[in-house]
């Protein structure tokens, strides 16, 4: 436990036992002092912070320093009560400095004080509190929604946008805090009515029956002790309601409030100088004390010219000397380095692709782009990195393109004011529209108004909102190209994460026996084959059951392949839409023979002719297979699937290929095809 925590408990304590022990006068004298210093600081500390967070603490603040005001009104009327009025320097200064010989003045000001408090500060804090507490809450949807977009546009970092979504978690709980803590004040002001009347009539009483005072002496006494004690309470409680006041009425700014006011209200120099004009024009009025009325006016005059002078001077062109030094610094070397900045992922679009991005406008691009981070993280366990969205007015009015680390891989087109329709299922009346190639996919498809969208789906019709068909476009290139955005930085906070829930794990592994780039490579391979790598964990069991048998990284993707058969079951061999094709005992064991070790690994080498054949008759399969609208995937013996997989890359390169080592236990399997050299 902290020192600072059990010095607040002892704190807590300590005024409850005040409440409960009689303490003598000079005590309540040091307590008093202390309070009112407290409150002092509170004060002039919210006039120093440059938002209301800086000072989080003041909810809970507010109920403490109740609590020790409250405690210190019921010692002071036990003192008042039981000591024949005496209750310590403090709260007789008080008495006699405000009363100073007139007793209905000090109980006027007394009541004037508790009046300012409670109807004017308080309530208006607490109005203010709970209005900034309902809008807070009411933007944070937006604000959230804000941070994600300036994060996948590459505006922020993790870092940066994790700490803004605190700071607003944070800013609605302190505006709903002081909402509820305002309530405290408006008490303690209440209660300290009911004190003064409870100390004034009971002063009465005891010092009348039981002190032997006549009724004069009694009023002098009590009244002035009772006075004495409200205002030593109530100043303190007034300067602590006008910091909670500051507090929520300020709003975030780089400058603390009297540096804003500073700036702002003397930023027009006219102002003041029509402000000086109008009190010399009123020393014309007849009974107006003209003395005083020039003297104010004279500052502001003062001011306003010395203030004009200033920005004029300001705004006058620089000199020569000044302008030689501009043009110095420009025939400086340029600092490039942020030029050779390469983005990961970008999206560049056409002008006319504006109102889908721009949210004023009704767009909703970047959330859908928010989405497709978390569906990738979800889907292949990567974390991708923010999306940098931009216009380029070299493109066309609707077209886009997508680049990674800097060139393009892949473009398209869309209508901001149509739908694509596809006819997936077939349908045989047609409709009337625009004749183009699905992107993604490269599907025949129609740009169809949206009056027609109705009538193209009741014919059959697939339509796609053009947000839908950039989004799509942008997750399908994202999934080709993973294993090129998996870099080291992504391993090394991959590999972070996981530490948090298995440290022995991970401290086995990294950097024992595997450096990040070594991890790096066995990833890049898995996602290559679209293969997930959510499962972090069994891939670093593998590796470390392993890694003192090789260090090939092609032989350890293999092993950690089969000890994923489930993910990749799951993944490539379900559904009645998959079609299995195997390779021909023959063909396996000639790729076996034909494979030799070089310095750069494995090379399979066939001759002309055999390659050929191979080609010829596995692209037969893939289309007779891609015609019936199912997958293909081709399984092979685990020696022979690495080796066969690089073989066909050329002519199928988003051909699936498992061994039979990567299929889960008790799935049947249903050979179609057979691949064959003839």
């Amino acid at each position: 436990m902290k020192k600072s925590d059990v010095a607040i408990s002892g704190l807590i304590l300590g005024i409850i036992l005040i409440i409960i022990i009689p303490i003598p006068t000079w005590l309540l004298d040091t307590l008093l002092i202390m309070n009112i210093t407290a409150s002092l600081f509170i004060m002039l500390m919210s006039l120093f912070i440059k938002g209301p967070l800086e000072f989080s603490v003041l909810p809970t603040l507010l109920l403490i320093t109740t609590l020790f005001r409250l405690s210190l009104n019921l010692a002071s009327t036990k003192l008042i009560l039981g000591n024949g009025g005496d209750a310590g320097e403090v709260i007789k200064t008080f008495g006699s400095f405000v009363i100073s010989g007139n007793l209905v003045v000090g109980i006027v000001a007394f009541l004037i004080i508790i009046a300012i408090q409670f109807v004017v500060i308080t309530k208006g804090s607490e109005r203010v509190s709970e209005v900034a507490a309902r809008f807070t809450l009411d933007a944070m949807p937006g604000k959230q929604m804000a941070i994600d977009a300036d994060l996948n546009t590459g505006a922020i970092d993790d870092a940066t946008a994790k700490k803004r979504r605190a700071d607003i978690q944070r800013e609605a709980d302190f505006y709903g805090a002081m909402d509820g803590a305002s309530k405290f004040i408006k008490g303690d002001a209440i209660l300290s009515i009911i004190i003064t009347i409870v100390n004034i009539v009971g002063g009465l009483i005891i010092g009348v029956t039981m002190g032997k005072m006549d009724i004069s002496k009694a009023v002098q006494v009590y009244t002035l002790a009772t006075v004495g004690d409200g205002l030593v309470s109530q100043i303190p409680a007034l300067l602590i309601s006008t910091s909670t006041g500051i507090v929520v009425t300020r709003s975030a700014s780089d400058g603390s409030f009297g540096t804003d006011l500073s700036k702002q209200l003397f930023a027009n120099p006219n102002t003041m100088l029509i402000c000086g004009a109008v009190l010399v024009c009123l020393c014309i009025v007849p009974g107006f004390p003209k003395p005083q009325l020039l003297f104010v006016a004279t500052i502001l005059l003062g001011s306003g010219f010395f203030l004009r002078n200033s920005v004029q001077k300001k705004m006058q062109p620089p000199a020569k000397d000044a302008i030689k030094e501009t043009a110095d610094e420009k025939r400086k070397p340029e600092n490039v380095l942020n030029l050779l900045q390469v983005e990961q992922l970008e999206l560049e679009f056409g002008y006319g692709l504006v109102p889908l991005v721009d949210a004023s406008l009704g767009g909703d691009l970047l959330d859908r782009v928010i989405m497709i981070r978390r569906q990738c993280a979800m889907d292949l366990g990567i974390i991708i990195p923010s999306v940098r969205m931009r216009d380029n007015v070299r493109l066309g009015t609707n077209e886009y393109k997508i680049m990674i680390k800097g060139i393009e891989v892949a473009h398209g087109e869309v209508m901001t004011d149509h739908y694509l329709a596809i006819n997936s299922d077939g349908a045989e009346e047609t409709i009337t529209g625009i004749e183009t190639v699905e992107p993604t996919f490269g599907l025949p498809a129609l740009w169809i108004t949206k009056k027609q969208r109705e009538k193209a789906e009741l014919l059959g019709y697939t339509t796609i909102d053009p947000p839908s068909v950039i989004t799509t476009h942008l997750m399908e290139v994202i999934k080709a190209h993973s294993s090129e955005l998996m870099n080291r930085q992504q391993v090394q906070m991959l590999i972070e994460n996981l530490a948090q829930q298995q440290p022995a794990l991970v401290e086995e592994v990294v950097p024992k026996m595997f450096s990040y780039g070594e991890i790096q490579k066995i990833l890049v391979r898995l996602l290559k084959e679209n293969v997930p790598i959510k499962n972090l964990a069994t891939i670093i069991e593998t590796l470390a059951d392993y890694g003192s048998i090789t260090k090939n990284p092609d032989d350890l993707t293999e092993y950690v392949r089969q000890n994923l058969s489930r993910v990749i079951t799951n993944r490539f061999l379900t559904g009645d839409d998959v079609s299995i094709s195997a390779l021909d005992a023959k063909v396996e064991q000639l790729i076996i023979e034909k494979t030799k070790r070089t310095e750069s690994g494995l090379v399979t080498v066939l001759e002309p002719s055999q390659l050929q054949s191979l080609y010829i008759n596995t692209k037969e399969i893939i289309d007779k297979v891609t015609l019936q609208g199912k997958k293909n995937v081709v399984l092979t013996a685990p020696v022979v699937r690495a080796k066969f997989k690089k073989l066909i890359e050329r002519v199928a390169p988003n051909l699936t290929v498992l061994s039979y080592a990567e299929v889960d236990q008790g799935v049947e399997l249903q050979i179609d095809n057979i691949i064959k050299i003839t």
